[in-house]
C-alpha cells in the first residue's frame, strides 16, 4: 500500500467530556465494533467489574475515573482508527489539554439528563479555538433526560456551536423505542424486554410510509413525523467541508452502555472525519503528506508496566514514516537517536511496529531523554507549537514516610513528575521538596503510584504559596538580582530543570516584587523566550 493510501486509512481523534458522561463506555464500545476487544468492562456504579480497557491503571480501577490519557488502535471497514481516551475530571485537565493537540478531530459525550457540564465547556472552548472538527455523542438515552430539541439548544447556546442533528431519538428513557438515522435514513429499533438487543436497521426512505405505524406504533410514528421535519427546516444540512473546517458540528443520539447509536456514530465517523492534517510548528507548517518524518511528543507514561519500570514517550506522527532501527534527529538535544522497540497500544497490550505512518500513535522507551513538546525529524530544526504548560495552583511538602525507601521516592519523583502531571521544587534554603499540582486529586494519585509502583511512601504537609513564578534577571550579576536573592532567600527554589524559581504567597507578593526588582521578570510558566 502506498504511503498516501496509509494516510487516507487514518483517523485520530480524542474523546472528550465532564466526568461519568459515558467516555469511557464509549470508547469501551467502539473498540468492540471494531473487533479490537470481545467483551467490554461493565463500568458499574463505580465499582468497575472487569475494569474498562482504557483504565488501565489500578487507581483508575478503584476510583472508577480515568486519570490519564490512554491511546488504543484498532482497525474498522479498512480504516485503522486511534483513540485517544482522555480524563474528564477537571484535575486532571491538563493531561487532556495537551492530548488534543494530537488529535486530527474529537468526539464530546453529553449526558442527556446533566446536558453541557462545565468541564465539557472548558474543553469544547479549546477545540474550537483550535478549529478542531468536533462529533457531538448525546449519551444514556435509555434514561430519562432532557428534550432532544431543548439539548441540541443547549449545546448551541452553551458550546457556542453550530450543529445538525444525524440521528433523531424515538422516545427516551422508559419509552426510548430506538434512532431514525437521518444520515443513512434508516430506522434502527430497541428490542427485547431489557432493551439490550438492538435490531438491524429498517431502511425508511419516507417516513409517511404506513409501515412505520405498523413497526413503532400510530403516536411515536407521528411524533417522529413531526420532529424531523423540524429538523430538517430548523437545522442546516451537513457539510463535510463546513465539519473539517470547525464550523459545524454534527449531532449523534445513544446509549454507549447498551451498544445503542454507536455503530451508527462509528460508521459515519469513517466517512466524514478528517484525515491526519497539516500541523503548524514554529518555523513552518508542516503537511502530513511530506515524505520526511517529523513527530512530537505530547505526553510521558512512567511504568507502563511496574514489573520493567519502563517510561514510554507518546510521539504523534505529523508527516513521513517512523521505522524501527532508523536514527532520528532529537531537536531539543540535537543527537540522534534510534529505537529499537517501538511500540503500538492496543489498550493494555503493546506491540512492537515496524513502521508507523502520519496520524499513528507510537510509544518509545525512554531513559529520561524526552520532555513534553519534543520534536523528532529526519535532520530538520523544527518544533512544533501549542503545546501548553501549566502554572501550578497547588503546593505542598513532601516527605519521606520510610527513611529505608529514600532512594525509591527520589527515583519515583523524578520519574512522575517528567510525565507532567506535577512540578518538583527544591527549596534553595533546606533543600525541602515541594511538589505543585493543577489540581488537588493528582495528590492523591502521586502517593498511590509511588507507594504501588515504586514502593515507597510519602506524606504531605501544607505550604502556604499562591503561584510559582520562573525567575528571569536581565543581568545575574547585577545589584538588584542579588539583592532579590538574598531578601526572598526563604522563597526560592530551583524546579527539576534547574532553572530558579520564586515561590510567592500572594498576589499582592509578586506585585511588590515586580514593582521593586523591575530588572527581574517573573513568568508564571517554565516556558519562556
Amino acid at each position: 500500500m502506498s504511503f498516501l493510501e496509509e494516510i487516507q486509512k487514518r483517523r485520530t481523534f480524542g474523546i472528550i467530556s465532564h466526568p461519568d458522561a459515558g467516555k469511557t463506555t464509549l470508547t469501551e464500545k467502539l473498540l468492540l465494533f471494531g473487533g479490537a476487544i470481545q467483551e467490554a468492562g461493565a463500568v458499574k456504579n463505580n465499582k468497575i467489574k472487569k475494569g474498562a480497557t482504557s483504565d488501565f491503571m489500578e487507581i483508575e480501577r478503584q476510583r472508577g475515573i480515568s486519570v490519564a490519557t490512554s491511546v488504543l488502535a484498532f482497525i474498522y471497514k479498512d480504516r485503522k482508527i486511534n483513540i485517544l481516551d482522555t480524563p474528564g475530571h477537571k484535575d486532571f485537565a491538563e493531561d487532556t489539554f495537551r492530548t488534543l493537540t494530537a488529535v486530527d478531530s474529537v468526539i464530546v459525550v453529553i449526558d442527556v439528563a446533566k446536558g453541557v457540564e462545565p468541564q465539557t465547556e472548558k474543553l469544547v472552548e479549546v477545540c474550537r479555538m483550535r478549529k478542531i472538527p468536533m462529533i457531538v455523542f448525546i449519551n444514556k438515552l435509555d434514561r430519562e433526560g432532557k428534550d432532544a430539541f431543548d439539548l441540541l439548544d443547549e449545546v448551541e447556546q452553551k458550546l457556542g456551536l453550530k450543529v445538525t442533528p444525524m440521528s433523531f431519538p424515538i422516545g427516551m428513557g422508559y419509552d426510548f423505542k430506538g434512532i431514525y438515522n437521518i444520515w443513512e435514513k434508516k430506522l434502527n429499533l430497541f428490542s427485547g424486554d431489557n432493551k439490550t438487543t438492538i435490531s438491524e436497521g429498517v431502511e425508511f426512505d419516507d417516513l409517511n410510509n404506513p409501515e412505520l405505524d405498523t413497526i413503532i406504533g400510530e403516536a411515536a410514528a407521528e411524533t417522529l413525523r413531526e420532529e424531523t421535519e423540524l429538523v430538517y427546516e430548523v437545522y442546516p444540512e451537513f457539510d463535510q467541508e463546513e465539519y473539517i473546517k470547525g464550523d459545524l458540528q454534527p449531532v449523534f443520539f445513544g446509549s454507549a452502555l447498551n451498544n445503542f447509536g454507536v455503530k451508527e456514530l462509528l460508521d459515519a465517523f469513517i466517512d466524514i472525519a478528517p484525515n491526519p492534517q497539516p500541523k503548524q510548528a514554529e518555523e513552518r507548517l508542516v503537511d502530513s503528506k511530506e515524505e520526511k518524518l517529523t513527530g512530537f511528543v505530547f505526553k510521558i507514561h512512567a511504568n507502563m508496566d511496574p514489573k520493567h519500570r519502563d517510561r514510554l514517550a507518546f510521539v504523534k506522527i505529523v508527516s513521513g514514516t517512523f521505522k524501527r532501527n532508523t536514527p532520528y534527529l532529537h531537536v531539543r538535544n540535537n543527537k540522534k537517536v534510534k529505537f529499537s522497540s517501538p511500540n503500538a497500544f492496543f489498550a493494555e497490550k503493546k506491540e512492537i511496529v515496524e513502521e508507523s505512518f502520519p496520524g499513528d500513535i507510537v510509544g518509545l522507551h525512554d531513559t529520561g531523554n524526552f520532555k513534553i513538546g519534543d520534536t523528532l525529524t529526519e535532520g530538520e530544526k523544527l518544533n512544533f507549537k501549542g503545546i501548553p504548560s501549566f502554572s501550578p495552583e497547588h503546593f505542598r511538602y513532601v516527605n519521606n514516610a520510610d527513611p529505608m525507601k529514600a532512594k525509591q521516592l527520589y527515583k519515583g519523583l523524578d520519574q512522575l513528575m517528567d510525565e507532567g502531571v506535577a512540578q518538583l521544587f527544591t527549596l534553595d534554603m533546606n533543600g525541602r521538596r515541594i511538589i505543585g499540582t493543577v489540581g488537588a486529586l493528582q495528590y492523591e494519585v502521586i502517593q498511590y503510584r509511588l507507594e504501588h509502583e515504586y514502593g515507597a511512601k510519602c506524606t504531605y504537609e501544607n505550604i502556604h504559596v499562591h503561584k510559582a513564578c520562573w525567575v528571569q534577571p536581565e543581568d545575574e550579576k547585577n545589584e538588584e538580582f542579588k539583592e532579590f536573592k538574598r531578601v526572598k532567600q526563604r522563597y526560592l527554589a530551583k524546579d527539576k530543570q534547574g532553572q530558579l524559581v520564586f515561590l510567592a504567597d500572594s498576589p499582592f507578593t509578586i506585585q511588590m516584587t515586580q514593582s521593586k526588582y523591575p530588572t527581574v521578570k517573573l513568568h508564571f510558566t517554565s516556558e519562556f523566550e
